[in-house]
């Protein structure tokens, strides 16, 4: 009995066309689907096979709000559930990738928010309340801490676990809390001159993803953490925590090389491939490592040398603060916003 040929069989390469390609596509007769969302720390594109999330508060330094982690969070998912896409691709607007944490408003603030009543508004991520749970004269609920950070960090990890491959495109600088989405990815590509690093490690702070020694190995990770000092995107693709640096200018180009030929993968190689190699950073215990890196960060916010920080930056100002921290190390002129 003879067995008709399958349609790809007839076209040249059909392996490469994607999951909505092709006469045989479950998705032949669906519609495209309708994922439109405004998003206030953030926006989003579908380029062809590319996904772009592009960080959009670069007058802030694309510093990090509570609204962060669940807009990163959502689109990433759209991009994961959208079957045109092969690749997610995370930059930011402006001088830099992310500065951190915006201490203009969780530092010298208190955590007071503006605002009128949104969906944070009385949820763990509620502002006033972790104001509350941070007065320097009050008793502080670790748990309500963790509750808070730990949200952070979930919506970061949307970056490692989703299926489709994620790249993130640093310039300028990618600091404290911006690091802890960063470091997510699957890829780092950075321009030479970008300055990545968790200075609060000095006070006031400790990676809550707890990533560095999975990306960069112990004794690396220690040299950084130890000191809370920053090294280049050079020397960040030297030391295996980027795949590739390059000169500023050439930073766009490299890039889209880099996520082109990644996107003209067949989607579900790229997910198989992901699935594997996370499988590793698994049994690693990367999630270990955020949960115990989570408490460590609470805990360092409400030490009598974090509580000090806390006071002189609503005293002085956090500009002042951090310079303060960082003249005994000499780079404080290059201090972004940061946490």
């Amino acid at each position: 009995m003879s067995h008709p040929e399958p349609e790809s069989g007839g076209r040249a390469a059909a392996w490469y066309e994607s999951w909505t390609e092709g006469p045989d596509s479950p998705w032949r007769h669906r519609p495209d689907p309708d994922f439109e969302r405004e998003y206030s720390t953030l926006t989003y594109e579908r380029d062809g096979r590319i996904a772009r999330i592009t960080f959009n508060r670069p007058d802030k330094g694309n510093a990090i709000t509570p609204h962060t982690p669940r807009d990163l969070a959502h689109a990433v998912e759209r991009a994961d559930l959208d079957p045109r896409v092969h690749v997610i691709v995370v930059s930011g607007r402006g001088k830099g990738f992310c500065g951190g944490y915006d201490l203009d408003m969780f530092a010298e603030q208190s955590f007071a928010g503006e605002d009128g009543p949104d969906e944070v508004t009385g949820t763990v991520l509620d502002p006033v309340v972790n104001a509350i749970n941070h007065n320097p004269q009050g008793v502080w609920d670790p748990m309500i801490d963790y509750a808070m950070m730990s949200r952070f960090t979930k919506g970061f990890a949307s970056l490692m676990h989703a299926n489709k491959p994620t790249v993130a495109k640093l310039h300028g600088f990618a600091i404290a809390g911006g690091t802890d989405i960063a470091l997510h990815a699957d890829q780092i590509i950075c321009a030479d001159d970008t300055k990545i690093g968790y200075p609060p490690t000095r006070v006031w702070g400790i990676p809550a993803a707890g990533l560095w020694a999975h990306r960069l190995g112990d004794q690396r990770a220690k040299r950084l953490l130890f000191t809370g000092d920053c090294i280049s995107g050079k020397q960040a693709a030297d030391w295996g925590l980027a795949v590739e640096s390059c000169p500023a200018e050439e930073l766009d180009e490299r890039t889209e090389a880099l996520v082109e030929r990644i996107a003209r993968m067949p989607v579900n190689q790229l997910i198989m491939a992901k699935l594997a190699l996370n499988s590793a950073l698994n049994t690693q215990g990367v999630a270990n490592s955020a949960m115990i890196s989570t408490v460590f960060d609470g805990i360092s916010r409400h030490t009598r040398e974090g509580y000090a920080f806390q006071t002189r930056s609503a005293t002085v100002g956090f500009r002042e603060a951090v310079r303060e921290r960082d003249e005994p190390y000499g780079d404080h002129k290059r201090a972004q916003f940061e946490w």
